[in-house]
């Protein structure tokens, strides 16, 4: 970076090109481009989090790309509570310090009037568990007027007191991670996919569980299973809802640890044809949809599931994630010397290692709701 900035409790460095980076009080790192109205202008507030293992760096690149194209309208936060081995407390212990640390920066910054999350991985599901405590209801009386939960903007509550516009998903695990090769590196081998659920939280620890769905908390049903349900104080669909847009990134190969089906909120059999992209601006984007959803109130059974096992519980989730609309972008690195790291190009997690994924991040940006 350039010349470092004074500020009276952060230090603040600005570069040459007017990108201003100002590392938070707890922790985290806040961008914004510099001008003569920059900070009293930006009025929404972007949260970028990491995925596992991971640290404020993971999102340098986007941020920048961020403010530098969205001058003087957002102000980007990279996340910090939650960075190495932290990201292996569980993603509810995460979700937790996530909301703390968005309800501080809101606090901090009482001239912010929107919100949106850009989340890698398990950041993503850290996200949503974050939102569904942040959730504020709409007013009573549109609560009255609106039976139906997919209505105007008027009955969308809020995240934090402040209006919500994406929620923007990369590489994330919404399904899980047990078994159906939603971790491609266990080759697709049953026996392979059902002995790592039984030594996962070795590794990775109450996250592990949770991931792979094996938690078990005082006799309650897997967190992810829960998450996508209303359960008293924590409104997880609602939350989820109230975002203008639901944005799904997704790698359709070569991500060998989180499988295309979980990270795009799809079936196998709803997995898409694709070809090679002939997109000049984004050509590893290879397939876009939108589903329009279903009705909140429709309540999805057993009886909708023919198969048990695994495929029960995830049918449970597709289900249920399902009855709120989702642009789906689904992305290929096939033709890159890289392909193998796809799960850091789709995120450019390393500016110079990872940067042909650029065009994916270009493509978060065009299609921002500001």
């Amino acid at each position: 970076m350039g010349k470092k900035l004074p500020c009276h409790h952060t230090r603040t460095e600005m570069g040459d090109d007017g990108v201003c980076a100002e590392d938070s009080v707890n922790g985290g790192l806040d961008v914004w481009k510099s001008s003569d109205r920059a900070i009293s202008e930006a009025d929404h507030l972007v949260m970028m989090v990491h995925g596992i293992l991971g640290s404020t760096s993971d999102w340098k690149f986007a941020a920048d790309q961020f403010v530098r194209r969205l001058p003087d309208k957002v102000i980007v936060h990279c996340s910090a509570c939650n960075m190495n081995s932290l990201t292996l407390d569980g993603v509810d212990v995460m979700g937790e310090r996530l909301a703390e640390e968005v309800a501080e920066i809101v606090n901090r910054r009482p001239h912010i009037q929107k919100i949106s999350f850009i989340a890698h991985s398990v950041g993503g599901l850290v996200a949503r568990y974050a939102i569904g405590k942040l959730y504020r209801p709409p007013r009573r009386r549109h609560q009255e007027v609106c039976q139906s939960c997919i209505c105007n903007d008027n009955c969308r509550g809020t995240i934090c007191g402040l209006e919500a516009m994406n929620f923007i998903t990369v590489a994330t695990p919404h399904l899980g991670s047990r078994g159906n090769k939603q971790v491609p590196f266990l080759f697709g081998v049953t026996a392979i996919e059902k002995f790592a659920s039984h030594i996962i939280h070795l590794i990775f620890r109450r996250t592990g569980r949770h991931l792979f769905l094996t938690d078990n908390d005082d006799g309650k049903p897997p967190l992810l299973q829960r998450m996508v349900d209303d359960l008293g104080d924590l409104c997880f669909i609602s939350a989820l809802q109230a975002f203008k847009r639901r944005v799904a990134y997704s790698n359709a190969v070569h991500d060998h640890i989180v499988g295309w089906r979980t990270s795009s909120i799809r079936r196998n059999s709803e997995l898409p044809e694709w070809t090679d992209s002939s997109s000049e601006i984004y050509p590893h984007i290879v397939y876009e949809e939108l589903s329009k959803g279903e009705n909140l109130e429709e309540i999805y059974t057993d009886a909708t599931v023919l198969n048990g096992g695994y495929d029960t519980l995830e049918e449970k989730l597709v289900t249920a994630l399902t009855r709120l609309s989702w642009e789906r972008v689904d992305v290929s690195f096939h033709n890159s010397k890289q392909r193998f790291a796809a799960h850091s190009l789709i995120q450019v997690k390393d500016s110079l290692i990872h940067s042909e994924g650029a065009d994916v991040i270009d493509h978060m940006i065009d299609h921002f709701l500001i």
